[in-house]
């Protein structure tokens, strides 16, 4: 039998996963971690992205996370999102349009232009459609 670590995946309004796993992948700040059980303790921020919980080997639930913490401790992974979303409910039109909307933004700089905002927006979106294109791709 495999070794397992225990994975929580929780947003601001809720529990998303609670399970165990073979491995976990997330996007940390400086690239993506890959934890295995017994990895040693981290926390680092993740940026947004797409989480994987491999639950066997080939078996990966996919998850999309705007941000937020990432905790590990030898037998835990603790994925604290701002909002996280099981990558099968994401919505590649609204993905879309928020895209677009962020691009003009950027495009139309007005007074009241905030350029963090609009790169933070562009972010999002092009890293939710990043984890419905794995997703299509998979299936």
């Amino acid at each position: 039998m495999a070794m397992t670590i225990h994975v929580d995946i929780v947003s601001a309004e809720t529990e998303i996963y609670s399970g165990l796993a073979e491995m976990v992948y997330a996007p940390a700040e400086m690239g993506e971690v890959g934890i295995a059980p017994r990895h040693t303790p981290l926390i680092t921020r993740l940026k947004p992205g797409e989480v994987r919980v491999e639950t066997k080997p080939g078996i990966q639930e996919h998850f999309y996370v705007s941000g937020g913490i990432l905790e590990v401790q030898p037998h835990v992974v603790t994925v604290l999102a701002d909002t996280a979303i099981r990558a099968k409910d994401l919505d590649e039109a609204a993905a879309l349009e928020a895209k677009e909307k962020a691009e003009q933004a950027l495009l139309n700089q007005g007074e009241e232009f905030n350029a963090a905002k609009a790169q933070g927006e562009l972010a999002e979106a092009m890293a939710q459609l990043r984890a419905i294109g794995r997703l299509k791709q998979m299936r």
